[in-house]
This record gives structure tokens, C-alpha cells and sequence, in this order.
């Protein structure tokens, strides 16, 4: 079995591999404050919930935004799990050439999206991924990561309207019934839900424009669900498109060209 682990701002999200297959998937929340032994104990037990053993764990491998949690998860595999995880872009690279001014500055879970996308349709594509902050990430034909775009994720926008205004509430955030809003929380719904669609798409839109051709447009990340019935350019949808990046880094089989 291998244990992939993306860790996010907000969401920590791990799977279990097991014949080539995502067998059981948790997310929890995100808290720096955690020690290893927090995170140790809360794997060990999603483990045990979910009827796997350690002993048949052969491996893990980690991709990271909140780089202090890098070597508590080091910690927390190894003295936990019996593992010592590779951490990408430590211990092990993304397998995609980046064309970026920057190459260092690229998160390294949107090159692990690119990777897992590109080996997947070998062709041009951008990928939408919904966390904390959406990002969008453009993949030429070659399987090159080109760069992109970033933005404020629908809960960080939703949090700015609470702490930022005397009256309106903190709202769960969610797929309105109607655009027109008939009380304050409604029409907020509103404004969050279908602004972030129209922002969605008209980076989309500028990005296949500038880029030519038809890319594919796959998203992925907690809301892409909901968004690919609203967007009129996502296609495709996969929730565990950064997990199934990490196994194909972790196995060596990226695509052919990247």
C-alpha cells in the first residue's frame, strides 16, 4: 500500500493506494499547531477505522504548502506509520519541465496536479484547483507546466465580507437556489457563489484566448463538484487529481513527454 498526503492551507487530504487503486481517502483540518505525535495519533486511528494494517504500508509520499508541517509529518509517518515519506521538492522532484520566470515559487502540489492531468490526457490543458485560494495552471501540449494564475478561494472571500462589514453575518457557503437573494444570507450565498463562477470562467477564458487551441479544463479540489455544473468551460472533474499526481511521481511512471 502507499500513503499519499497533500497538505493544504485549510484541508489536509490522504489516501490509501492498493493495486494501483485510491482505496480509502479522510481529510481533516489543517492546524500548524499539531505536533507529531497529534498527527500521528490521527492517522493511526483513521488506519484502524478503516480495517488496514501498518504492516502492509510500504511507502509515502507528502506535498505540502505549509512547509513548517513538512517534518512533522516526517515525524509523525516514521514513528507512527513505519514509514519515511518522500516529501516533493525535498526529496523528490515533480517530473515536469516549468516555464515559469520563477520555477522555485511554483507550489509544489500545482506542478503534482499538472503531472497527474498531463499523464492522464497528453494533451494541453489547464487545471482549476479549489482550495483555500483557486489557482489555475496552464499545460502546453508538450506537458510542460506553462504557469497561470491565482485567486481568492470562495471561503477566504466569504470570511473578508464577515470581518470587513458591521452587519453581515459568517456564512456557510454553498450553491444558492436563486440568484436573486430575498434575505441577507441568501443574497450573499448568491454574490459568493455565482461572482466566483464568473470569476472562474473569465480566467478560463483569457487563458484559452492567450494560449490557443482547445485545452481541456479539469478541475479538482473540495468544490469541484458543484462548480463543473455551472462553469461553461470545465469539462471534467476529478477530487483526488493531486493524490493520483503523487503515486505517479512516487511509482516514476509520469507521461510520456513530461
Amino acid at each position: 500500500m502507499l500513503l499519499a498526503i497533500d497538505i493544504g492551507n485549510t484541508n489536509i487530504v490522504a489516501g490509501v493506494f492498493k493495486d494501483g487503486e485510491l482505496k480509502r481517502h479522510w481529510r481533516v483540518s489543517t492546524d500548524k499547531r499539531r505536533t507529531s505525535d497529534e498527527y500521528g495519533i490521527i492517522l493511526s486511528g483513521l488506519f484502524a477505522s478503516a480495517g488496514l494494517k501498518r504492516a502492509d504500508l510500504k511507502g509515502s509520499i507528502v506535498c505540502s504548502v505549509v512547509p513548517p508541517l513538512n517534518g512533522v509529518f516526517k515525524e509523525a509517518l516514521g514513528g507512527y506509520l513505519g514509514v519515511d515519506p518522500l516529501i516533493v521538492g525535498t526529496d523528490i522532484m515533480a517530473p515536469i519541465k516549468v516555464l515559469t520566470d520563477n520555477p522555485e515559487e511554483v507550489g509544489t502540489d500545482r506542478l503534482v496536479n499538472a503531472v497527474a492531468a498531463y499523464s492522464q490526457y497528453r494533451k494541453a490543458l489547464i487545471v482549476v484547483d479549489f482550495g483555500t485560494a483557486v489557482t489555475f495552471d496552464y499545460i502546453t501540449g508538450k506537458g510542460e507546466y506553462s504557469g497561470g494564475a491565482i485567486a481568492p478561494g470562495v471561503e477566504i472571500s466569504a470570511e473578508a465580507l464577515f470581518k470587513g462589514t458591521a452587519k453581515l453575518p459568517r456564512i456557510e457557503v454553498g450553491k444558492p437556489s436563486r440568484a436573486i437573494g430575498r434575505n441577507t444570507v441568501d443574497a450573499m450565498r448568491s454574490g459568493l457563489f455565482f461572482g466566483f463562477i464568473g470569476l472562474v470562467d473569465g480566467v478560463i477564458e483569457r487563458m484559452k484566448k492567450e494560449a490557443g487551441g482547445d485545452p481541456e479544463v479539469i478541475a479538482t479540489g473540495g468544490l469541484s463538484g458543484v462548480v463543473i455544473g455551472e462553469s461553461r468551460y470545465i469539462s471534467k472533474a476529478d477530487e483526488f487529481l493531486t493524490l493520483k499526481g503523487l503515486k505517479i511521481i512516487y511509482e516514476g511512471e509520469p507521461a510520456d513527454g513530461i
